[in-house]
């Protein structure tokens, strides 16, 4: 399972989560990806953090970010497995920053996933085109803030992470 951070797990703040005390998960999130890894699933975090390559995000504050959110999600009895981050921003022309899918791909490399059966979460269309370039599965949620049209063809719409994961389980559960 990826996921995106800001808007999927965590409130996506104006100008970005620039600060730990700016991090604060999303109502149901954590046990989210609790319920996904009791049902088999890895969870990896697929993530644009331009504030890092714009100089509004320390490095060090970006990792102490991302421990509060490893510490919180297993608190709920969940784990995240890996977080990638694309520090670009959309002018570097990098190849990792989403819609590009270079995160997604080194995380199959990492991990050797089926791509084809593995779900993308996100808040923004371009998290959805990141999956699809990837070929994997793409879901999106409207608890981001960028979420204003509708997705492509092959994209479903959630209200927010619990949902995904509650269709999910209905459908493990009729088959």
């Amino acid at each position: 399972m990826l996921l995106d951070r800001d808007g999927v797990i965590n409130i996506d703040r104006p100008g970005s989560v620039c600060r730990v005390d700016d991090f604060e998960l999303l109502p149901g999130a954590a046990d989210a990806v609790a319920d996904m890894n009791r049902m088999g699933y890895r969870v990896l975090v697929i993530t644009n953090q331009a504030c890092v390559g714009r100089g509004d995000l320390p490095a060090a504050e970006l990792d102490a970010i991302h421990r509060l959110m490893l510490r919180q999600v297993s608190e709920a009895g969940g784990e995240i497995d890996a977080i990638y981050v694309c520090p670009h921003r959309d002018e570097d022309d990098c190849n990792c920053r989403k819609p590009r899918p270079g995160l997604i791909e080194q995380a199959h490399v990492d991990y050797g996933f089926d791509r084809a059966a593995t779900w993308m979460i996100g808040d923004s269309p371009r998290d959805a085109e990141a999956a699809l370039a990837a070929g994997c599965r793409a879901a999106l949620v409207r608890s981001g803030q960028r979420l204003q049209t509708p997705p492509g063809t092959g994209v479903t719409v959630f209200d927010n992470l619990s949902a995904f994961v509650r269709q999910l389980e209905e459908r493990r559960s009729a088959s």
